[in-house]
């Protein structure tokens, strides 16, 4: 049963995220990812640090130092993933009000779409094993991490929908290689399944580094965005997106407290 809620909630991501793309104009869809953007960076803050990191703490299987150092490693690891371009997250795109001059988007598309492509597969690759250890951790952290990480790859697909859209390519193209790319975390969920069910004591360890994951995208890469000078409605707005994904968070903590309480 837990391999098919890994599949389930690995494949959710990557359909919804198509679905919106496909079914939206770019005009709303641009407007949509400002308010998932502020929205996912307060349920990656909230999942991780309320959610993932204590239950990886919890197991006492692990010293404190040892997952402390694991989380310090992960964060440098992605940093340095997205140095090299092979962790992105493409929000930014022509026309998103970050004033990005003519040719952004055919820039970040690459040659051909294969960076956009390459990077955003390595990417959903490797939320379907952070899925994977928390279905394996626990079947409710399980989905409180596929909602988390559901919460941020709409946002990230969209907006390479809109970069791939704006450097030329056709709708049906755009929407192949987000779906391409979609299905690297099923693969990803799959091979996790089996590689960390066979390895005991290994869970805390990349509960934490699924965290890590989590809170670099989030201080990184999500709340930069937010650091724009707006009129008060518009920060009010992001504030509020924020203040609900959090209250996601929490609901779905307390829920798994409830769980394990009984």
């Amino acid at each position: 049963m837990t391999l098919t809620y890994i599949v389930l909630a690995t494949f959710a991501g990557g359909l919804l995220s198509v679905l919106v793309a496909a079914s939206l104009t770019v005009a709303v869809l641009t407007r949509l990812v400002k308010s998932l953007v502020s929205l996912s960076a307060g349920i990656l803050l909230g999942t991780s640090l309320l959610n993932v990191l204590p239950e990886a703490f919890e197991s006492h299987t692990a010293p404190p130092q040892t997952l402390f150092a694991v989380l310090l490693g992960g964060l440098l690891f992605f940093w340095l993933l997205e140095k090299v371009e092979l962790y992105r997250h493409v929000h930014h795109h022509e026309g998103d009000g970050h004033h990005h001059h003519h040719h952004f988007d055919a820039e970040q598309a690459g040659r051909g779409g294969l960076t956009v492509l390459v990077g955003d597969s390595i990417h959903n690759f490797c939320d379907g094993a952070i899925i994977a250890a928390a279905f394996l951790a626990d079947t409710s952290l399980g989905f409180a991490t596929a909602l988390a990480i559901v919460a941020h790859e709409i946002p990230q697909e969209v907006g390479d929908y809109i970069v791939l859209l704006n450097a030329g390519f056709s709708r049906a193209k755009a929407l192949l290689f987000n779906a391409i790319s979609g299905m690297a975390a099923v693969v990803g969920g799959v091979l996790g399944y089996f590689l960390i069910g066979s390895l005991d004591g290994v869970l805390p360890y990349l509960l934490v580094l699924a965290a890590s994951s989590f809170i670099y995208i989030s201080v990184a890469d999500l709340l930069p965005q937010l650091q724009q000078r707006l009129a008060w409605r518009e920060t009010f707005a992001q504030v509020a997106w924020l203040a609900v994904g959090l209250g996601v968070s929490l609901t779905v903590s307390e829920l798994l407290h409830g769980s394990h309480a009984h």
